[in-house]
């Protein structure tokens, strides 16, 4: 006989253990070095606002999701892309809460998050509050590695240290709004919540 649930996450032991030991994100940048968590503030001035459109997306699904932000606060790609993950969780409804986790922090997570075998950042693990994995996002958005790709290969060259276009910025964040979307539909679709919600 199988005593097993219909519904489980084996690793829901191991999610508890990575949220007890990850910070807000107000924490983990107070926590981190000065000024490489100011460039985390700096650019979040910079990125453009949420529409009202993409702000209507990320409301009304009566869940709890926990999203992990698995960062290095030293990493160009964590700078763009902590921001709008933290300005995305502040439109979603209130049971969406953000968890930040260094890196360095524990390896058996490291080990669990590799992207192409590689300790990439950064990466987003979203959670039910059974702490089911819903899905994981790493490393850089689709927006991004276009842009790399017509940088890199072929004859055109990047300036290094060029600013960012506006417009790139808000196709990177709508990429963002676009996965938080699916997460939060999918939880709240999912058979044992609609059971236990009775909806």
């Amino acid at each position: 006989m199988n005593d097993k649930p219909k519904y489980y996450d084996k690793r829901s032991d191991f999610w508890q253990g990575v949220l007890d030991r990850a910070d807000d994100y107000d924490t983990y940048l107070a926590n981190s070095e000065p000024a490489k968590a100011q460039n985390w503030r700096d650019f979040a001035a910079k990125l453009p606002a949420l529409t009202d459109e993409q702000k209507e997306r990320l409301t009304g699904y009566g869940r709890k999701l926990h999203v992990l932000l698995y960062s290095g606060v030293w990493c160009g790609d964590c700078v763009r892309q902590g921001p709008m993950v933290k300005r995305i969780v502040d439109a979603a409804d209130a049971g969406v809460e953000l968890h930040c986790i260094d890196r360095d922090v524990m390896p058996e997570l490291t080990d669990e998050l590799r992207v192409l075998g590689a300790m990439r950042v950064p990466v987003v693990v979203f959670l039910t509050e059974d702490l089911h994995e819903v899905g994981r996002f790493g490393d850089r958005l689709l927006t991004v590695y276009r842009k790399k790709l017509e940088n890199e290969v072929g004859a055109a060259c990047a300036v290094p240290y060029a600013e960012t276009p506006v417009e790139e910025l808000a196709a990177e964040q709508g990429e963002w709004v676009d996965l938080f979307e699916r997460m939060l539909i999918m939880t709240r679709l999912a058979p044992p919540l609609r059971q236990r919600y009775d909806d």
